[in-house]
Parts: C-alpha cells; sequence; structure tokens
C-alpha cells in the first residue's frame, strides 16, 4: 500500500462500528488513524508447501508504523468503497510483483487487531481478512519486483520458527499473539501437513458408509427407437448441466474435479477422495452441515509461469487452486468478499427492471472492479490505480446466457437434436424452447412446456432449485432428472391435483391470505434413468416446479414422483430407522404407500399457500424474496405440514381410506429421523428439525422410556393444523424477523432427537443412497444405439 506523500490525494476508508459493521462514513488514512477508528485491511501470506515456509517481508525504512521490522508476505488497508480480495491481489502486485488469479487465494480468518504505536500518535483498530497462498515451492527472491517505498527485502523461514519468534515477542519482527486468534495460520497449516493417513482414510471411509448404494433399474420397453436415440442426446446435455453446477458451487470446483478423478489412483487415500467428492460435488460434506472434508493442500496444482518476475532455470510459479474451510453462503453466484449490506445498497440504487435481474433466478453477480483488475494485471504492461475513494456500486448483473455461453451453446444443440428425433409433441416442444431458452435466458415458455409435456421419455433439465443460495435464495442451479413415465401410478395421482383449489381454500390461514385461482397440478410419476447437476448428497425423492412465482401465479406447478428413488429409500432407510426408533406398536403403520403418498402431497402443497404476496404496506413481493436466506427451509417445513394436514382434510372427505390415517402420521414420524440426518445446514434437514421439534413440544410425538417414539393420535392433529398455521402466516405476511425467530427455537437439534440419532449411529442405518443405473448395462447386449451412451455414463 503506497504512503501518502504531498502530490497524492490522502486514500480514504470506510468507518467501521466494533463488530465490523460499514457506519456508511469514510474518512481520510491519517484521521482514522489518528482517531482510532475501526477499518478494514488485508493479510496475504505466500506458503510454500516443500519447505513448509512462509514468505515474510521487510518494511521500508519510511513507514509511519513497524517501520524495518519483519511482517506479514503482503498487506495493505481496504480501501474506501473496494472489497477485500480485490485489494488482497492488487496488494501482493503492487508489493512484490506477484500476479495471481482469484483462486489462488483462500480467505481462512479475520483477525481485529487494537494497538497503539509511536507514543500514542498512530491508533490501529483493524479488521484483517487474512489469506493464504500456498505454492508448491518457494519462489526465488530474484522472481520478486520490490515497491520500495513499503517493502525493504523478502526471506523465507520456516512457520515453526516464525511462530517461535513471536511467541518470544522477537524485536525484529512485528508482534502478533500466536497464542490468540493470529494462532489460527499456524495452526491450520499444522494441521494440513501433519495429518494421519490412516485416520483420515478411516474417517472418509465412515462418511461414505451413510450411503447405502443402490442399482436403479428400469424398463426401456415403452420407449420407440427414436426416443431412445434421443435418450443418448439427453444424457450427453445432462452431463452438461453437471459441468455447469460445479461452476456454480465454485469458481475453483471444475479444477478440484479434474485433480482429483486424475490422481485417484495414486493411493487408498486419494481413491476415498475422490469417492467421497463424487457424492458432494465439492469439497464440503453435505451431511455434516457443509463442514469440509479436503482442503487446499489436496487441491489442483496450476503453473502460472507469467505471476512473476522470470528467472533463468526456473519454471515460473505453481500454486493450489484455493477453497476456503467454510462454504461460501454466496456459492460462486456473488462476489466471495460481498456481503448482504453491500448488495442491498448496490440494489437499491437500480431501476425496477434492474432489481428484478439483480435478484432474479438467472444471474450472477460480479464486480466491475474485477474485470478492471483483471485487464490491466494481465495486460502487457501494469497500469497504476488510484486507491482514493472508490466507485460507489462495484456490481453488475450478468445473465447465465453469457456466464455459462459455451457449456450453454452445447447444451443447446443437443436439446435441439434430442427435440428433432422425439416421437411425442410435446416432448419436441419443451425440448426446443429449452434450447432457446439457454441461449436467450428466457425460461418462461419451456417451463410452461415443461408444465404440459405428455410424453412417455420425461425430462427436466435447466436452472431451478435455489438451495445452494444460502446467501439470500436468489440464484437457481442448473440440474437433470431423465426417466421413463409410469403410467399407472400417474393415473392414480390425479386426485391430488384436482383438489388443489378445494385444499386452498380450506387451509389453516386467514381467509385474506388465500388464492382463488390455484390451478390443478399435473402429477407425473417416473423411475429415473439419469440425474446430473444439482443432485449432490441426498437423492430427492420428487421435485414440484417451476420456482419462478409469475408461472406459479398464473400456470401453477407440475409434479414430478421418481418412484425408484423413494422406493429404494424407503427400504434401505426408512424401514430400517423404523425398526430402531418407532415403538412396537406403531412399527406396522410404517408403510411404503403412506411414504410415497405424503411426499407426493408435499410436492402438492409447494403449490398452495402464498407465493406472491401484498405487504402490510401495501408493496408487491414474493415470499421467496422477503424471507430470502430463511425461505428454503421454511417452504419445505410448509410443504411437509401442510402435507400432512392435507392428508387429513382428503381421508376425512373420503377421497382417500381412512386406512392411512394413523400410518401416515407414524411414517412420517420415522422420515423426520431420515431428514435431520441430511444435517441443519440443508433446507428439509433443518424444517425437518423446526417440525419435529413443535410436535414434540405439543405432546404430539412421544419419547419412551426405552429410548422409542411414538404418536399420540389425540394431539398429533390439532399440533400439525397448529404449525401449518404458524409457518403460512408468517409466509403470507412476509416477516422474516418472525420466520427467523421460529427456525432459531425449533430449528435446533433437540435432546430428543440427538437420543434418535445416536441410536441409528450405533448400528449404522444409511443416511441416504448413492444411484447406480443398472439399465445401462442391461440395455448394453440390448441395444447397439446405447453402446455410446454407455461409454458417456462410464467417462463421466
Amino acid at each position: 500500500m503506497a504512503e501518502v506523500d504531498a502530490h497524492t490525494q490522502e486514500e480514504f476508508f470506510d468507518v467501521l462500528t466494533k463488530t465490523g459493521q460499514k457506519t456508511g462514513v469514510s474518512k481520510p488514512r491519517g484521521d482514522v488513524h489518528r482517531d482510532g477508528d475501526y477499518h478494514r485491511a488485508v493479510h496475504v501470506w505466500i506458503f510454500a508447501e516443500s519447505t513448509q515456509e512462509l514468505l515474510i517481508q521487510r518494511r521500508a525504512d519510511c513507514k509511519d508504523s513497524w517501520a524495518g521490522l519483519w511482517d506479514i508476505s503482503s498487506a495493505g488497508h481496504i480501501s474506501a468503497g473496494d472489497s477485500s480480495l480485490i485489494t488482497a491481489r492488487r496488494e501482493l502486485q503492487e508489493e512484490l510483483g506477484v500476479t495471481l488469479p482469484k483462486d489462488a487465494f483462500e480467505m481462512i480468518f479475520v483477525f481485529l487487531q487494537e494497538c497503539v504505536t509511536n507514543d500514542g500518535n498512530f491508533i490501529n483498530n483493524e479488521f484483517n481478512d487474512v489469506y493464504l497462498v500456498t505454492t508448491v515451492d518457494p519462489i526465488p527472491l530474484e522472481a520478486f519486483t520490490l515497491q520500495e517505498t513499503e517493502v525493504s527485502a523478502v526471506k523465507y523461514i520456516s512457520y515453526e520458527e516464525y511462530r517461535s519468534l513471536l511467541a518470544k515477542e522477537d524485536l525484529d519482527y512485528v508482534p502478533y499473539d500466536v497464542n490468540g486468534e493470529y494462532g489460527q495460520l499456524f495452526d491450520i497449516i499444522t494441521r494440513r501437513y501433519k495429518e494421519n493417513t490412516i485416520a483420515r482414510s478411516l474417517s472418509l471411509q465412515k462418511q461414505l458408509q451413510r450411503y447405502a448404494p443402490v442399482s436403479l433399474s428400469a424398463e426401456l420397453t415403452g420407449l420407440t427407437d427414436a426416443d431412445r436415440e434421443a435418450l443418448v442426446l439427453l444424457i450427453k446435455a445432462a452431463a452438461i448441466m453437471d459441468e455447469i453446477f460445479y461452476l456454480q458451487v465454485w469458481y475453483s470446483n471444475p479444477v478440484l474435479q479434474d485433480w482429483l478423478k486424475e490422481h485417484a489412483d495414486a493411493s487408498q487415500l486419494d481413491k476415498l477422495k475422490w469417492m467421497y467428492y463424487v457424492i458432494n460435488k465439492s469439497p464440503w460434506s453435505s451431511l455434516d452441515e457443509n463442514e469440509a472434508f479436503l482442503t487446499t493442500a489436496d487441491s489442483a496444482i496450476t503453473l502460472l509461469p507469467e505471476a512473476t518476475r522470470p528467472v533463468t532455470g526456473w519454471k515460473g510459479l505453481e500454486y493450489k487452486a484455493a477453497f476456503p474451510l467454510l462454504k461460501p453462503p454466496g456459492a460462486n453466484f456473488y462476489p466471495p468478499d460481498m456481503d448482504k449490506v453491500e448488495f442491498e445498497l448496490w440494489k437499491s440504487s437500480l431501476t425496477e427492471d434492474q432489481q428484478q435481474a439483480a435478484t432474479g433466478f438467472f444471474t450472477v453477480i460480479k464486480r466491475h472492479s474485477e474485470f478492471s483488475l483483471d485487464s490491466s494485471l494481465y495486460s502487457s504492461t501494469v497500469s497504476s490505480t488510484n486507491h482514493s475513494v472508490g466507485s460507489t456500486h462495484d456490481l453488475y448483473s450478468v445473465p447465465f446466457s453469457q456466464e455459462y455461453n459455451s457449456s450453454l451453446t452445447r447444451a443447446a444443440e443437443f436439446l435441439h437434436k434430442a427435440g428433432d428425433l422425439a416421437s411425442s409433441p410435446s416432448l419436441k416442444r419443451f425440448l426446443h424452447s429449452k434450447a432457446d431458452a439457454f441461449l436467450s435466458n428466457d425460461y418462461t415458455d419451456s417451463d410452461i412446456a415443461w408444465m404440459e409435456l405428455d410424453s412417455k421419455l420425461d425430462v427436466t433439465i435447466g436452472p431451478y432449485e435455489t438451495y445452494e443460495d444460502a446467501l439470500f435464495g436468489y440464484k437457481a442451479t442448473f440440474e437433470a432428472f431423465i426417466g421413463v413415465r409410469d403410467d399407472n401410478a400417474t393415473a392414480q395421482l390425479k386426485l391430488f391435483g384436482d383438489n388443489l383449489q378445494v385444499l386452498e381454500q380450506n387451509l389453516p390461514l386467514d381467509n385474506v391470505y388465500k388464492s382463488k385461482d390455484v390451478i390443478s397440478a399435473p402429477i407425473r410419476v417416473i423411475d429415473l434413468l439419469y440425474n446430473a447437476g444439482d443432485v449432490k448428497g441426498p437423492q430427492t425423492v420428487a421435485f414440484n416446479l417451476p420456482n419462478d412465482e409469475r408461472i406459479v401465479k398464473d400456470r401453477g406447478t407440475s409434479m414430478v414422483m421418481l418412484k425408484n428413488i423413494s422406493e429404494a429409500k424407503f427400504k434401505h432407510i426408512l424401514q430400517p430407522i423404523a425398526d430402531v426408533c418407532i415403538t412396537k406398536e406403531q412399527q406396522e403403520l410404517v408403510d411404503f404407500d403412506s411414504f410415497f403418498t405424503h411426499t407426493i402431497c408435499h410436492e402438492c402443497c409447494h403449490g398452495i399457500g402464498p407465493h406472491s404476496i401484498t405487504l402490510p404496506n401495501g408493496r408487491k413481493s414474493t415470499v421467496r424474496l422477503e424471507l430470502q436466506e430463511l425461505h428454503s427451509a421454511l417452504e419445505e417445513a410448509k410443504a411437509d405440514i401442510v402435507g400432512l394436514w392435507a392428508l387429513k382434510f382428503l381421508i376425512h372427505k373420503d377421497l382417500l381410506p381412512k386406512s392411512l390415517l394413523k400410518s401416515m402420521y407414524v411414517s412420517f414420524l420415522a422420515g423426520c429421523f431420515r431428514s435431520v440426518r441430511f444435517g441443519l445446514e440443508e433446507a428439509h434437514g433443518k424444517g425437518q428439525a423446526l417440525q419435529f421439534n413443535w410436535l414434540y413440544e405439543e405432546g404430539a410425538f412421544i419419547l419412551n422410556p426405552e429410548e422409542t417414539f411414538s404418536v399420540d393420535f389425540t394431539k398429533v392433529e390439532g399440533a400439525v393444523e397448529s404449525l401449518s398455521r404458524e409457518i403460512l402466516t408468517i409466509q403470507a405476511k412476509g416477516d422474516k424477523e418472525a420466520a427467523n425467530l421460529l427456525l432459531q427455537k425449533h430449528g435446533k437439534l433437540t435432546d430428543p432427537l440427538k437420543v434418535a440419532l445416536q441410536r441409528l449411529n450405533k448400528i449404522q442405518v444409511p443416511v441416504d443412497i448413492v444411484p447406480t443405473f443398472s439399465w445401462l448395462i442391461k440395455y448394453w447386449s440390448k441395444d447397439a444405439k446405447l453402446v455410446s451412451l454407455i461409454l458417456i455414463f462410464y467417462l463421466l
């Protein structure tokens, strides 16, 4: 960071509160340090794996603090309006002449430094975003280009020796309390590189054992020859949904995937890493509250010769593609250093149409400054940049059609070809309209075409669910489900779709909030042939689409039930859970029909209740926009609990058999333990914890002395109705505060839930399934046209 002289405009900083929030005030650098204002800076550490050394710099003698002492590899203040990661990249280039892309920087923690130096004239109250850059080998010292006003020398030092010097408070080194917060740097490095390989392998094996491998079968006999040819093309298009989804999760995720796959045969540990990565499609474990099971030390090596000044005989800088230990809530939809305050300030400056794009399903949010920095850093000459007061609004939106253009163009070509082959007119229309949507970014026509799909070969493909966006719940991930329709099962389910308006009018909700024009929801039952994209971790048994509130309001929704997935989950998971957790007297009430029927009603109930709403101040909005990151968990809880209410209603209207009444409640109780095991960071798991705890507190669920559970049938109907009313009313009012209070109070792992989970862990009941598609092998010898499909499958 450049020192201020008489001919340079003094740098401004954003003034923060003591908790690190922006106050909206910016002040000159000198005034900030004179007054002791809280502000933000970055620390960048370069660590060489092969020698286990950290790079440190000697601060220039002209610095106004800690002059001449050894310090962090690179550091600097974040100027007013600037962002953390951009500052980290820029400081490293300016101070050391090291030019690296954003995937080299791993955010490891935030450190608050409060100190007074220079006889009380320099007060430093600084929130420091600490980044780690991991290189394979030390960078030759002659490769650095030092900024003389900032840095007088650099050297490498063993991280253990450096920690020891800091602990001794050696006067040649800028002091950091290694026994306090800053000790995290050294602890992280130690854990990564002094791991017990055997213990880590055992841990990964235990994580893998929570998934039961299941071979899914399906019959293709009902498909025409043309549809079978189209199926090959559809699976090629589905593979591209995987490609896009990996990138949506995190920007270094695709190279991590390639690296792990390439090195899977190097050792048993590497094989286990790859196997568990394939299930989670990221380095974060879905069943462990998104805890990382990999670190940047496991990641891909990238050679970047142009990163520094060239040195004879040295091939250039090699770094590890980084990812943070904590899963970024905004995934790769937003800049990693963007917070909600910055987004909301930017959004408030936009026109209504621009706001819709910013909060819409099909855009990503980027920084102008990142584009500018990349343009300057990777040009032949690096232009100087004025780091005074930054741009007021650094963010802008990019449509999916532009962000993923190369992948979507290829996917569109496959869909058009498949559409030309498809025997069903409705499938032709859907595939061609979806292909067009990939390139236009307008998904309305394709969503309507999907709802009207009437084809033996059933296809869902595109951006739909928003679970991955844990920051706001705005952005959709790409996915694909390809199946064969079960015509008999589909015909039997018409009852549910036809009664949605009746259910809406009888919801336990004030009439003012009820919709008078709910449209019947078509339901399709399929056997899954193939899935891709956002199908990580626990497998879905059904889905209700589209999620676009405008279409839901005008057209309703459609449901797809994955029957062979449901059957596998019941057999391998729910039945064993019931055998362990449900009292013997009620175990016989747990059956597949109740489980599957409630799943159907769950999906139906996504289509009723509040979606487009009018707020108390008269403003039109949607539940999703108002509840933001809380929407997914609350919506899943609503669909579950209102689904139970709806089944009871239909039974009392003699539309469903009365024999279902008790079995649906006991099957639901067993299902609570199944879903909570997904983890409370996952929307279904958190929503299920909310329901279980509410019903338990109301006395509807009972923990018996022998640590089994049962349903009190005299209390369960009232408890279900009261929770349904609570959630529906919160949604109708768009009351985020009430939603947060409800989830905080009830969406947690309580003692009764812990009892059930401990019993299940003792006998190792699987948490979920990992499907393999055995029909591919079955048709290897039957159908020459599927040979290429088989090859694609095994190459993925």
